[in-house]
């Protein structure tokens, strides 16, 4: 077959298609509805997992690729010998102890729950990508009243500002727990600045924290030892070197945590539920590849004069394959456009209500944008196509096979 007479034979085909579709439109709706789900779960699952997926790695890599936290088991305690350790490592740029507690602070209405570090804050400002000061300044090394406050601390849920620079915020602290119960004590601190919002955080979030001078951690708040220390290495290609040679001096006396380490795990996580979403949509386009088949079968017996006929004036199989894949493929494209729009107005609304994620008193809430890109639609079309392939090959095939004499006397 030349290929001009194979994309006349094409074009004839997908027209005789449009009028046999629309000579039984109740079935070819029907079979067309069975086909969608497949492509519109993939494109509305695989935008809102991407989505998601992309926000918290973009959440993960502001925390810096080149920032690693270690932090000291149960039995440990962190010393300035462990400091200068650490810093000792030539492409290490800067490492500083924090202590981390947890408080209550009156905001409006409302007594939140927020965090309290005390460090060095200008390294955190620097090491922290989108961490900016809306008004006033860090907190003055040495000076353990002055604090720099996060968005929700500074205002309430109306956006009413209820801290300002000068204003004094009262807190209680943890500081403790004895004989099973929590002990706290109350603490003034002066704001010296405020900053911008920061958006929901799952490792780290700003908006919820209070940022003090280290020596506010000992002198101010009463804590004894250090809860961590934050490393930056000069390059995340240096991040893995130093998080196994640490690994490997100090054994389980410490966690080390690096934040390049978490955006690979968040990608794995990502790829797996990429995985299980299209492993689960196979289960619908086999459903679709069943009901296309019934569908073809159908239409091959009610056209077999019709067949007959075509084969008597020279058809061959080959053409008459091609003419009954033509009607498949097309009611499997119809789908497909129809799925894959579908599944972005889906993916609108699924995204739409957020993701919460609790941990122990604090709520996050994800908000992201569905995220789409060419290969979804190319994979979600393609294999939805492959459906009316498949679904057709078979009904194609028996209608090549029917004898143009027994096809003719087909009543």
């Amino acid at each position: 077959m030349s290929i001009k007479r194979f994309f006349s034979l094409l074009g004839m085909s997908y027209k005789m298609a449009v009028k046999s579709l629309g000579s039984r439109k109740l079935r070819s709706i029907l079979t067309i509805l069975g086909i969608i789900i497949g492509p519109a779960v993939i494109v509305m699952m695989g935008a809102v997992v991407g989505g998601y997926s992309q926000y918290i790695l973009n959440q993960v890599t502001s925390l810096g690729q080149n920032n690693i936290m270690i932090t000291p088991s149960s039995d440990y305690t962190l010393t300035s010998s462990d400091l200068s350790y650490f810093k000792s490592f030539s492409y290490v740029v800067n490492a500083v102890p924090y202590y981390l507690t947890q408080a209550t602070v009156t905001v409006g209405n409302s007594q939140e729950q927020i965090y309290i570090y005390c460090t060095d804050v200008n390294f955190v400002l620097h090491a922290i990508g989108g961490l900016e000061i809306e008004e006033g300044s860090a907190p003055s090394q040495g000076d353990v009243l002055d604090a720099l406050i996060g968005h929700k601390v500074a205002y309430d849920q109306n956006g009413n500002l209820e801290y300002g620079v000068g204003d004094v915020v009262p807190l209680k602290v943890f500081t403790k727990i004895t004989n099973g119960i929590p002990q706290y004590k109350t603490v003034n601190v002066i704001v010296s600045g405020v900053l911008k919002e920061y958006g929901g955080a799952l490792i780290f979030s700003p908006d919820q924290t209070i940022f003090l001078d280290t020596d506010a951690g000992q002198k101010l708040l009463g804590l004894n030892s250090w809860s961590g220390i934050l490393v930056q290495v000069s390059d995340p290609i240096y991040v893995k070197d130093f998080v196994s040679t640490v690994e490997s001096t100090y054994g389980n006396k410490v966690s080390v945590i690096s934040f390049s380490a978490i955006a690979d795990i968040v990608s794995s996580i990502t790829g797996a539920v990429n995985y299980i979403n299209y492993v689960a949509s196979l289960s619908a386009f086999a459903v679709a590849i069943a009901g296309t088949t019934a569908t073809m079968v159908t239409s091959v017996i009610e056209r077999t004069k019709e067949i007959g006929v075509m084969k008597s004036i020279g058809y061959t199989n080959r053409e008459i394959i091609i003419m009954i894949l033509s009607e498949s493929t097309l009611m499997s494209f119809i789908a497909a456009i129809a799925g894959s729009l579908l599944g972005v107005a889906g993916s609108f609304v699924l995204g739409g209500s957020g993701m919460t994620i609790r941990a122990g008193t604090n709520t996050v809430v994800i908000n992201s944008h569905p995220l789409f890109s060419a290969h979804l639609f190319i994979t979600s079309i393609g294999l939805t196509i492959l459906v009316g392939v498949v679904g057709g090959i078979l009904p194609a095939y028996m209608a090549s096979r029917i004898p143009p004499a027994v096809a003719l006397r087909y009543e």
